[in-house]
């Protein structure tokens, strides 16, 4: 086996980031106490107390001072905010997740600038409804565009409003954004296990309760060592790289970068002035490298990415941009590997 195969180099932690070793032991602690959390026997008690010392470290970990729904992961958070707030008119960014869309197919979508961020005339003119939900993304899975997060959280306050800031891309990698009312979190994009998510709500009465459990906001027994996993990778932290090498590592990348004003600094969009998207991912996994061609949910489809498509891209150019996205454990000489591997397709 070559070398340029047998040394992968890992690149798309935007779709999944490895597990943490510090998540992987906490899980195999929760393992072992294995019982039901809601049973009120001592098995039930000890497992009862292990996932509200999870949650209280979630809450630690995040800085959040409201509360914390436990869920199977981002899209069921989704779904519960946009199913069950107590809230009139849904809107949604037209770049967010898919899972938004899936929770809300028939939301008003707002148009976004060329450069990813929402279109301040459209929501002020949008809000301007009875109590609007507003689900609108931190960070951009696709091109990593930032949202201004003080102004979103004022427009949508300022006309009664409440925002739900889906942080998949950004929790536990940037803070949350405070005039958030809602934010959703997902574990195994941030080095925690899969399955496991998190509804942050500001207050338990902006949503409908549907029975069950998460004191009555979530149906289905809790996933104990996974919430454990989640609170241990959040405390974990550190990554192999840092802002700086990050943002030196873009700065390599600039002639190839869409055009972004405002770019989270470990997810990155780029163009090949000839290579398509597919060819783009076969050569470079080829190579060594493992990336994608836009969401991992939509990656497959032969169709122009619909949130660079939202963006007004053209077709052309959308079809030769992939997406590179760093990690905990990528490292320097990571990026100093992609740099020559990208050159040499150029």
């Amino acid at each position: 086996m070559s070398s340029a195969i047998s040394a992968r180099i890992y690149l798309d932690h935007a779709a999944t980031s490895p597990l943490r070793p510090a998540a992987h032991a906490a899980m195999e602690e929760g393992f072992a106490i294995w019982a039901n959390p809601s049973s009120p026997h001592a098995e039930g008690r000890r497992a009862k107390a292990a996932l509200e010392d999870a949650r209280a470290r979630v809450k630690a970990a995040l800085g959040w001072q409201g509360e914390v729904i436990f869920t199977s992961g981002a899209s069921e958070a989704l779904a519960i905010a946009l199913g069950r707030a107590k809230a009139g008119a849904r809107l949604v960014g037209a770049a967010e997740h898919d899972a938004v869309l899936a929770a809300a197919p028939d939301a008003e979508q707002l148009a976004v600038l060329p450069d990813g961020r929402i279109d301040p005339l459209v929501l002020a003119e949008a809000v301007q409804r009875e109590r609007p939900l507003v689900a609108i993304q931190t960070v951009n899975s696709e091109t990593g565009a930032r949202q201004d997060e003080a102004a979103l959280a004022a427009l949508i306050h300022d006309a009664g409003g409440l925002w739900l800031a889906d942080a998949s891309q950004s929790a536990g990698k940037a803070p949350l954004p405070a005039g958030a009312d809602m934010v959703v979190v997902s574990a195994h994009k941030l080095g925690g296990p899969v399955g496991i998510g998190a509804l942050l709500v500001r207050d338990y009465g902006l949503l409908e309760p549907s029975g069950g459990h998460e004191r009555g906001y979530r149906r289905g027994t809790e996933n104990l060592p996974a919430a454990m996993g989640l609170a241990a990778a959040l405390e974990a932290g550190e990554w192999c790289t840092t802002p700086a090498e990050r943002l030196a590592f873009a700065a390599a990348l600039e002639p190839s970068l869409l055009p972004i004003a405002d770019r989270a600094d470990h997810i990155l969009a780029l163009t090949h002035p000839q290579l398509s998207a597919q060819v783009l991912v076969i050569r470079l996994d080829a190579m060594g490298f493992a990336v994608s061609a836009g969401s991992a949910c939509s990656s497959g489809s032969l169709k122009p990415s619909r949130v660079l498509s939202a963006m007004g891209l053209p077709a052309g150019a959308a079809q030769r941009t992939i997406r590179v996205s760093l990690g905990w454990n990528t490292t320097p000489d990571d990026l100093a590997a992609f740099l020559g591997a990208w050159a040499s397709l150029a």
